[in-house]
């Protein structure tokens, strides 16, 4: 069996990817324009995005901007009829915006910042994705792929309620894409990452050393995975992967946890 036949070919192939000049998402957009896709990246800062393009540029990729605030539903529609009448019909729509607020946990959230996390997270995910199903259904083929996070598998108090509910709900709606719209030739897949080292972390009330960003997820790495389910042949879907750093936070608090737990029995 011949590469061809195993595995999708990107060239030629539309991407649109928002939240894509930065992190996961300005990584993705190089994975994907690297393996010969048409790729838009899209977000609230133009300023950023234009440092994307020129990164990129720098690497011999072809990066295209289009501005749009994933926030607000007519950014959003504003921003697909652009890329429709520029480019095309978008054949691969990768969902990477997102944000957390500092004041995250139940004793210090308020109704605003849960508002902003599900706006960013989830609502311009939704936006994103109906905006696109129309040309999808329309050609019969399209793939969404949403990241999600290991807060959208794994309760904790580090990512806080709404984050977590909204990562959940990502992966709710991928799912329930796929039930619909597979008739459709459409699929989707939620990745479901753990910790990364992305710009993100700085909304956090105690930004994680050096030392412990290294032992993350690198963007590049879910880059990797993104790129591999953009790959697959039309007929298969990838509907979720899980992954995380092999020095995971959440499995060494465990260890130190048995470990304390193992010294204090036989101190007894």
């Amino acid at each position: 069996m011949t590469h061809s036949e195993t595995q999708d070919t990107l060239q030629g192939r539309l991407v649109w990817i928002n939240g894509g000049s930065s992190g996961i998402g300005q990584a993705s957009a190089e994975a994907l324009a690297r393996a010969g896709a048409t790729v838009i990246i899209s977000g609230r800062r133009e300023a950023q995005l234009s440092a994307a393009v020129e990164v990129a540029q720098q690497q011999g990729l072809s990066l295209h901007a289009v501005p749009m605030d994933i926030c607000e539903r007519e950014s959003v529609s504003r921003a697909a009829v652009d890329i429709e009448q520029r480019f095309g019909t978008v054949d691969i729509l990768v969902n990477c915006a997102g944000t957390n607020v500092a004041h995250r946990a139940w004793a210090s959230i308020d109704a605003d910042g849960f508002e902003q996390v599900l706006s960013a997270n989830l609502s311009g995910t939704m936006y994103c994705m109906l905006a696109v199903l129309p040309g999808m259904r329309s050609q019969r083929r399209g793939l969404v792929i949403n990241i999600a996070s290991w807060a959208g598998k794994f309760v904790s108090a580090l990512t806080g309620p709404s984050y977590t509910a909204a990562k959940h709900a990502v992966g709710a709606l991928t799912q329930s894409l796929n039930t619909e719209e597979c008739v459709n030739g459409i699929r989707a897949c939620a990745i479901f990452p753990g910790e990364v080292a992305t710009p993100m972390l700085q909304t956090r009330a105690v930004l994680p050393t050096a030392e412990e960003q290294a032992r993350m997820l690198q963007p590049d790495q879910v880059a990797a995975a993104v790129r591999f389910v953009a790959e697959m042949p039309a007929g298969a879907c990838i509907n979720e992967i899980l992954m995380s750093p092999t020095w995971n936070r959440s499995y060494a608090a465990v260890a130190r946890a048995e470990a304390e737990l193992q010294t204090r029995r036989q101190a007894s």
